[in-house]
C-alpha cells in the first residue's frame, strides 16, 4: 500500500479535466484566495496532477500579471496539461457559470429590486462590501507594504485619486515608472515578496511534478508569441471592428468593448484595485449605472462564484438594460448583450498573457528591472482600494448625500455597525466572507421586517 500511495497518479484525460474545471467555476466561491486554495487543496494535495513547486511557481507569475490570478492560475495549468485548447477551456469554464449566475440575478435586481425581500438582503450586505474592500485594502498592505519607501507611494495615490481625481491608469503609470526608477536607486525597498511562497510539503510524486520535463507545447518560442499574439489582436479587432460597422463607434457597446479592454489592463492588485477605473467610467463618464447601483453591483459579485471581477458583468447588463440598446421591449436582451461584451473583453487579455508569457516566465521572474515597476504598483493599489472603500461608505452610509452636499440626508448608523461588526469578523475571528455576508444579509432582513418598524423607521 505504501508503494502504492508514492505512485505518480495516471495521466489525465482531457474529458476528466474538463469535469474538474466546470466543477471548479461553481464552486470557486471565497475570492481569490479562497478559489487558490481549493485549486491547492485538489489538484496538488489530492489529485496530485502538478507538484507544490510547480503550482507556486505558476502562482508567483501570475500575482504579477493584470488580471484575476486565480482564474489565470486555472488557464495556466489548463495549458500546462493540454496545450492551448486545455488552457482557454480551463480559463473559460471558471468564468462560465460566473457569468450565468450573474445574469440572472442582476435581472432579478432590476426587475424586483423594490420588492422588501430583495431590498431587505442588499441592505444587509451593503455594509458588508464596505467591511471586505477596507479589509482587502489591509490584507493586500500588510503583503506588498514593506517599508516607507512604499507607504508614502500608497499615501500618495490615495490622496491622487481621493483630493485631485487623477484617472487610475495614470496613477498606474506614474507607480511603474517611480517602481522601475526605485528599482535601479534602492532595489532593496522594491524587491517583491511576501505574497505566496512554497511551503516545503511533499504530497507524493505529481503528474507534472518538480523535476518532469516542460512539454513541447510550453517550450518558449518566438514563433509561438507571434501566433498568439496576432491571434488575439485578430479576436479582439474582428468584434470591436464588427460592432463598430453595426451600430457604430460612439455607441454603447463599442464603447463597452474599448473600455473594458483598458479595464482589463489595468487590474494589477485584483478586482478591487480596478473597480474605481470601472467607476469613473461606467458610473461617472458613461452614465451606465448609478453609484448606489455599483455598490449593490459589488454585492451580488461578492455572493457568486467565479472571479470578482465579474462584477463588470453586472455593470455591462445594467448599462445595455439602462440605455435601453434594442428598445423598451428588449431590455433583458439589452442587459445580456452588455454583459458578454464585457465579460469577453475584460478576460481577453488573461489568456493572451499566459499562452504568450508563461514560457518565458523563467527568465523574467528574478529580474528587477521586471519586478520593481510592478512591486511600485501594487502598493499604489493599496491607497487606490482605500479610497474605493471611502466612496463605498459614503454612499452606504449617507445614500441621499451628493457631490453638492455630501452627508445630506439620514445618516445610516445600523449599516454603520454592521460594517464595522463584520470587518471584526473578517479581521479579527478569521471568519469566510461568504459566512460574513449571509450573516450580514440576515441582519438586513431583521432591520427591515422587525427592527426598523418598532422603531418607528
Amino acid at each position: 500500500m505504501a508503494e502504492l500511495a508514492l505512485a505518480p497518479p495516471a495521466p489525465v484525460s482531457f474529458g476528466e479535466a474538463l469535469k474538474y474545471w466546470l466543477k471548479l467555476g461553481f464552486i470557486s466561491f471565497g475570492g481569490p484566495a479562497g478559489q487558490i486554495s481549493m485549486m491547492h487543496q485538489e489538484l496538488v494535495e489530492k489529485r496530485r496532477w502538478i507538484s507544490e513547486h510547480r503550482f507556486m511557481h505558476a502562482l508567483n507569475y501570475c500575482m504579477l500579471l493584470p488580471g484575476p490570478e486565480a482564474q489565470q492560475l486555472a488557464t495556466y495549468i489548463g495549458w500546462l496539461m493540454h496545450g492551448t485548447k486545455g488552457g482557454i477551456l480551463a480559463g473559460v469554464l471558471f468564468v462560465l457559470p460566473s457569468l450565468f449566475i450573474l445574469i440572472a440575478l442582476t435581472w432579478i435586481y432590476l426587475a424586483f429590486g423594490n420588492v422588501p425581500v430583495v431590498a431587505g438582503v442588499l441592505y444587509g450586505i451593503k455594509p458588508a462590501v464596505v467591511a471586505v474592500v477596507v479589509f482587502a485594502a489591509y490584507r493586500i498592505g500588510s503583503r506588498a507594504i514593506k517599508n516607507r519607501v512604499l507607504l508614502a507611494l500608497a499615501a500618495a495615490a490615495f490622496i491622487a485619486i481621493f483630493a485631485f481625481d487623477v484617472p487610475f491608469p495614470a496613477i498606474v503609470l506614474g507607480a511603474a515608472i517611480l517602481g522601475y526608477i526605485g528599482g535601479q536607486m534602492a532595489p532593496d525597498k522594491f524587491k517583491t515578496g511576501g505574497g505566496h511562497g512554497a511551503s516545503n510539503k511533499d504530497y507524493g510524486p505529481a503528474l507534472i511534478d518538480d523535476d518532469t520535463p516542460s512539454p513541447a507545447h510550453a517550450r518558449f518560442k518566438w514563433s509561438r508569441v507571434w501566433m498568439y499574439t496576432l491571434a488575439g489582436l485578430a479576436i479582439w479587432g474582428g468584434i470591436v471592428g464588427a460592432l463598430t460597422l453595426r451600430f457604430g463607434w460612439d455607441s454603447v457597446l463599442t464603447q463597452m468593448s474599448w473600455f473594458f479592454t483598458k479595464a482589463a489592463l489595468l487590474t494589477f492588485g485584483g478586482a478591487y484595485a480596478v473597480l474605481p477605473y470601472v467607476y469613473q467610467g461606467g458610473v461617472e463618464h458613461y452614465g451606465w449605472l448609478t453609484g448606489v447601483q455599483m455598490v449593490d453591483g459589488l454585492a451580488l459579485g461578492e455572493t457568486t462564484p467565479g472571479p470578482l471581477i465579474m462584477v463588470v458583468a453586472f455593470v455591462g447588463f445594467v448599462g445595455g438594460w439602462t440605455k435601453e440598446l434594442f428598445g423598451h421591449d428588449n431590455l433583458a436582451v439589452a442587459g445580456i448583450a452588455g454583459a458578454t461584451i464585457a465579460t469577453v473583453f475584460t478576460f481577453l487579455p488573461s489568456f493572451l498573457f499566459i499562452l504568450v508569457g508563461a514560457p518565458a516566465v523563467e527568465r523574467t521572474r528574478h529580474e528587477i528591472a521586471f519586478t520593481a515597476p510592478l512591486t511600485g504598483i501594487t502598493a499604489a493599489v493599496v491607497g487606490v482600494i482605500l479610497n474605493l472603500a471611502v466612496f463605498f461608505a459614503w454612499h452606504v452610509l449617507w445614500p441621499a448625500g451628493t457631490k453638492a452636499s455630501p452627508f445630506i440626508g439620514t445618516f445610516e448608523w445600523f449599516s454603520a455597525l454592521v460594517a464595522v461588526m463584520a470587518f471584526v469578523a473578517l479581521w479579527r475571528f478569521k471568519v469566510g466572507i461568504m459566512q460574513v455576508i449571509g450573516a450580514c444579509a440576515a441582519a438586513g432582513l431583521l432591520w427591515v421586517f422587525v427592527l426598523k418598524p418598532l422603531l418607528g423607521g
